[in-house]
C-alpha cells in the first residue's frame, strides 16, 4: 500500500527483455534507505517488487501483465520515474490509499499553464472513467491527485508548483501514456451496488 506522495525521482539504468522476463534497473537514494530485496516500490505507480539492490541502484522484474497495462515498457535508459517507499504502521499518510495495482494507462491531451500550476486533461476509458469523480482521487504515475472536473472522455487535474518540483522529468508532456489508478474504495462501493441489483436486492 502506498500514498501517492513521490518520495524522489529515480533513473533508469537499465530497461530491457530478457531470458527472464522485462528487467528494470533504477538508481535511487532515499528509496534504497531500509529497503531489501523482497520490498515493494511504487515506480510509477506500479508496486515492483525488489529482485536485487547493487550499490546505488535496485532491479525489479516487470510482468507480461504489467507491461501492456503501464507505461514501464516504454521507458528508456535516461528516463525519470516517480519512486515511493511502501507504507509502514507509523506512516503518515500524505495523499489517498494507493494499492501500486495500475488499472490502466491516460492520456495527456492538453497542458495549460495557470500562474505558478500547471492543469492537465487526461484521456481515458470509459471502463476507467466511471469510477472518476470531481474532487475525488486518482493516481496518476503514482502522484496523488485531486480530479477537478470530469469530462466526456477524460477528466482535469492541477499540479501546484510544490508537486511539480516533485515529479519525474516529462510527467507533464503532451501525449505522454501515464499510469491511472483510480480510488479502491470507489470500486468497492460499486462492485457493492452492482450485485446488489443484480440480485435484486436492493432496498432504499
Amino acid at each position: 500500500m502506498f500514498t501517492g506522495i513521490v518520495e524522489e525521482r529515480g533513473s533508469v539504468i537499465k530497461a530491457e527483455a530478457g531470458p527472464n522476463g522485462f528487467l528494470l534497473e533504477v538508481s535511487a537514494k532515499t528509496t534504497l534507505e531500509g529497503s531489501s530485496p523482497g520490498d515493494s516500490i511504487a515506480v510509477n505507480g506500479t508496486c515492483l517488487t525488489i529482485t536485487q539492490i547493487d550499490g546505488n541502484s535496485f532491479s525489479f522484474g516487470v510482468a507480461p501483465e504489467s507491461l501492456v497495462r503501464t507505461n514501464l515498457g516504454s521507458l528508456s535508459i535516461g528516463d525519470e520515474v516517480n519512486l515511493e517507499r511502501s507504507l509502514t504502521p507509523a506512516s503518515r499518510i500524505g495523499g489517498h490509499f494507493v494499492q501500486g495495482h495500475v488499472d490502466g494507462k491516460g492520456r495527456i491531451t492538453n497542458v495549460r499553464r495557470d500562474e505558478e500550476s500547471i492543469w492537465l486533461e487526461i484521456k481515458a476509458a470509459a471502463d476507467l472513467l466511471q469510477w472518476i469523480v470531481p474532487k475525488g482521487y486518482v493516481a496518476l504515475d503514482g502522484v496523488s491527485l485531486t480530479v477537478v472536473d470530469v469530462l466526456p472522455d477524460g477528466f482535469t487535474v492541477m499540479l501546484v508548483p510544490y508537486t511539480l518540483e516533485h515529479v519525474a522529468a516529462g510527467f507533464t508532456t503532451p501525449e505522454r501514456a501515464v499510469n491511472l489508478e483510480v480510488d479502491i474504495l470507489g470500486k468497492y462501493v460499486g462492485r457493492i451496488l452492482e450485485q446488489q441489483l443484480a440480485a435484486g436486492s436492493w432496498t432504499r
